[in-house]
């Protein structure tokens, strides 16, 4: 698999994050929207945020290839987000993940930077399906979701969670 540490669009750069975006997942991390539909992940510091990046994104580019990327503004670098491919335990297939900053959002940003991802993982990564997860309130992101070609697979619940997800898909063929 050779993947590619970097992509760009018209208008956005997008890279594997480092520790050095540990700011940047903080306030990710801790948007109100994002802890509503995606989950509180307990992380309130700097040094938290490293670790987490360490465990999380970091791990995954050394396990499998590829994971989320740093979604920043062509013109000024401006960090704004993330989206890229997740790869969990209890699914078959890496599934797309996107989160921007609030005010970034509704901008198309976040559906620019998953085309990429998504034609990277499609061409370069030769996936055959990919999937997404999302809450079932999120409508803006099952907005999205459909709007780049994913259909509904199933109603779920994940191992451990108390609530259901959304499950969709996207396949190409090999």
């Amino acid at each position: 698999m050779n993947a590619s540490r970097t992509l760009a669009t018209e208008r956005l750069d997008l890279r594997w994050l480092t520790e050095d975006d540990a700011e940047l997942m903080l306030g990710v991390w801790n948007d109100p929207a994002f802890v509503r539909f995606v989950g509180d992940r307990g992380v309130r510091s700097l040094d938290q945020a490293r670790t987490a990046l360490r465990e999380g994104a970091l791990k995954l580019y050394a396990d499998f290839g590829y994971g989320p990327y740093r979604v920043a503004t062509r013109d000024e670098d401006r960090p704004m987000g993330v989206c890229g491919l997740f790869k969990r335990e209890h699914l078959a297939d890496p599934d797309i993940g996107f989160g921007l900053l609030p005010e970034f959002c509704r901008q198309g940003y976040a559906y620019e930077a998953a085309v990429a991802v998504l034609e990277h993982a499609q061409g370069v990564l030769q996936l055959n399906r990919v999937t997404a997860i999302v809450s079932p309130e999120n409508e803006a992101s099952i907005g999205l979701i459909d709007k780049l070609g994913l259909q509904f697979v199933e109603r779920m619940r994940m191992p451990g969670e108390d609530h259901d997800v959304l499950l969709y898909a996207i396949e190409w063929p090999s």
